[in-house]
């Protein structure tokens, strides 16, 4: 089978469900995000708002650690 498209091939051939057993989805700032525990921190996967300002913020970029007070 042979795909032709742009979307990542992790996100079509996810390897492992308990991957995603970390990932949970917070209100941070009145933001909605999905993010990863990680020890003291949560670092942000995705940006769930439908607000487009939200995407423009520096602190909530996908990669970024917020605190988990």
């Amino acid at each position: 089978m042979i795909l032709y498209t742009t979307v990542p091939e992790e996100i079509i051939f996810q390897t492992d469900p308990s991957e995603f057993t970390k990932q949970r989805t917070i209100q941070y700032n009145g933001v909605p995000l999905l993010v990863e525990q990680e020890e003291q921190y949560y670092r942000i996967i995705r940006v769930l708002s439908s607000n487009p300002a939200d995407y423009l913020s520096e602190g909530l970029m996908p990669g970024a650690y917020i605190s988990m007070s």
